[in-house]
């Protein structure tokens, strides 16, 4: 039995109690009363130790809650270091990657330069091949067209009465 049960018994023994005609007063069992505040007394302990039981578990209960309250803290603040690390990174990340690509289009810029530079030489030395060949070809021609020629000359020159002394 509970002391708040012992107390509610207590009370009820008293409301229940023969009342004295016109007075408050009421005539109670002097020795039940006493059996009864005896029981109590025997549960006080009982209660306190519940009490302190209650406190004792109470204060673990807040302990606990203290040291998850500061893993979440600490959770937290190491979250955010991961993020603002990763941002870090993140930034250094997109940094060297447009220093890589103007990199590379200075690169790509100065092999097209070279490129085209290079076959500027190539088509310069075959346009004065082509040249010389042109020339050549044309010089063959002339002497075709200049032996044609003189053989038409010899051919009409057959035909041509000898001349006198001849």
């Amino acid at each position: 039995m509970e002391l708040k049960d012992k107390l509610d018994e207590v009370v009820t023994h008293i409301e229940s109690a023969r009342a004295m005609p016109m007075s408050a007063s009421c005539i109670i069992n002097r020795g039940q009363v006493l059996a009864m505040l005896d029981e109590m007394r025997d549960l006080i302990p009982a209660e306190v130790q519940r009490a302190e039981s209650l406190l004792h578990d109470r204060d673990d209960v807040v302990e606990a809650g203290r040291r998850e309250a500061e893993q979440i803290i600490a959770d937290a603040h190491a979250e955010r270091q991961r993020l603002v690390t990763e941002t870090e990174v993140q930034r250094e990340a997109v940094a060297e990657a447009e220093r890589l690509l103007n990199e590379a289009d200075q690169e790509v810029r100065q092999m097209r330069q070279e490129v085209d530079d290079y076959v500027d030489t190539k088509l310069a030395n075959f346009e004065i091949v082509l040249n010389k060949t042109l020339t050549a070809v044309l010089r063959g021609r002339e002497k075709l067209q200049g032996r044609h020629e003189m053989e038409q000359l010899g051919d009409v020159r057959e035909d041509e009465p000898p001349l006198p002394g001849g």
